[in-house]
């Protein structure tokens, strides 16, 4: 009789343990301003956070759960965590211990499974007295003096990041490495450049939000707003690089939320102090903004994809229409560029090449350029005229001295000259000085 029960408790207690969720992995990734930790799970769990104190930690309880992998090691230089450990507490939960460097604010939340992800928590850290999910003070741009000239700043922005891989190739080349790497290529060009300053805005493996790209870009004043990307498609044979810029629908869209903010409207205006009586003059000033901005957008789009025409093929020969959120800023001039389709097997080799990313990223700041010498913002040095002094060039893969002399407008005469090349013999990322005007 008592063997039955016995058998019977044991029958009912299994269902239960089947039931215990998995956390199936567990990922850090560390941002400039905060660290992200996410936990993959099973299925939507309840969960708690709280901290404790002397020292600093913070708690995680998930009930019903165990651990299916190891717990990630930490570098030594993360911001904010020393380690990460766990164990069992009331029978089957699961008590996961943050061991903190500082004080810190945290917030987490759930997110629902989409085509990469199942379900997952995630743990968002800051430092304690910066906001999370809030605008930080000094978020505003700084006025720029007017007793002297400065330089164009040119946005950067790395497409993905962090738990965003982007698309990844057949042999497993992930976007977001991708972009990051053309992303720097292109902002020690821009650095060398006479009247010209990078601004990344992504700059290692962590995610950030679209707008907050777009914030970044305007805390900096940015005068042009490049995104990096790397095209997928189903159709393994399509190939090329293309460029986008706002659609006149994604910015009319826009402009509804951009007015509903006073303080972002205002901004925007110049420091006019907008109240519910100047809703047509807002509207009005906003208009003009845009379509300025949506024109400018178009005019160093052209010039771009021009440069990239010379590097190899382009998928569409125009420059397309989108309304993708980070081209969305009304006062930016914004672009993004598909670089190539990494779904392509033969683009995706190249995409890895180093000497073809620096390729794409002298095409690319070929086209800012000659859109910058053209088009320059009143009160920068671009503005003053010339391209003041010598600047350097990295061979790419294929290039000739010809090809090279007749993208940045030299002679083929002064440019042997300036490095001292008595013939037509040039190798793949050896560095060439441009003569300036």
């Amino acid at each position: 009789m008592y063997q039955l029960i016995a058998l019977c408790l044991l029958l009912l207690s299994l269902p239960l343990q089947a039931q215990q969720v998995e956390i199936r992995g567990t990922r850090i990734w560390t941002a400039p301003d905060r660290t992200r930790l996410v936990l993959d799970i099973a299925t939507s769990v309840p969960h708690k956070i709280f901290p404790l104190e002397n020292p600093h930690r913070l708690v995680i309880d998930i009930p019903d759960a165990r651990l299916k992998d190891k717990l990630p090691v930490l570098k030594a230089d993360e911001p904010l965590l020393i380690g990460i450990r766990s164990g069992v507490r009331a029978g089957n939960d699961l008590r996961l211990v943050l061991d903190l460097k500082k004080k810190v604010r945290a917030k987490s939340f759930l997110l629902k499974p989409n085509e990469r992800y199942g379900h997952r928590l995630v743990v968002d850290l800051a430092p304690a007295g910066k906001g999370m999910g809030k605008k930080a003070t000094g978020d505003k741009p700084r006025p720029t003096p007017r007793s002297r000239l400065r330089d164009i700043v040119v946005a950067i922005d790395a497409g993905h990041g962090g738990e965003d891989p982007g698309a990844v190739g057949a042999a497993g080349t992930k976007e977001k490495v991708i972009t990051l790497q053309i992303a720097h290529k292109l902002a020690r060009l821009v650095k060398k450049e006479w009247g010209m300053r990078p601004v990344l805005i992504r700059k290692g493996d962590y995610f950030l939000r679209l707008r907050k790209r777009i914030q970044l870009a305007r805390k900096q004043r940015a005068d042009l707003f490049v995104s990096i990307h790397a095209d997928a498609f189903r159709d393994r044979r399509v190939r090329g690089s293309s460029i986008y810029t706002l659609s006149h629908r994604g910015a009319s869209s826009e402009a509804a939320k951009w007015l509903a903010d006073k303080e972002n409207s205002a901004d925007l205006m110049l420091g006019i102090d907008l109240n519910e009586n100047d809703a047509l003059l807002a509207t009005v000033l906003l208009d003009m903004t845009q379509n300025a901005t949506l024109e400018h957008s178009n005019l160093a789009a052209n010039r771009v994809l021009a440069k990239l025409r010379k590097v190899g093929v382009v998928h569409k020969n125009k420059v397309q229409k989108a309304g993708f959120v980070v081209l969305k800023a009304p006062d930016i001039p914004s672009m993004l560029i598909e670089t190539a389709f990494i779904s392509n097997p033969e683009e995706e080799k190249r995409l890895r090449s180093k000497a073809h990313q620096a390729k794409l990223a002298n095409a690319i700041l070929a086209g800012i350029k000659s859109y910058f010498t053209k088009y320059s913002p009143p009160g920068t040095k671009f503005a003053r005229g010339g391209r003041g002094p010598e600047h350097s060039h990295v061979i790419g893969s294929g290039e000739t001295l010809l090809e090279i002399a007749r993208h940045y407008d030299v002679s083929l005469t002064s440019l042997r000259k300036v490095n001292d090349i008595h013939g037509d013999r040039i190798r793949a990322g050896q560095t060439l000085t441009i003569p300036g005007s």
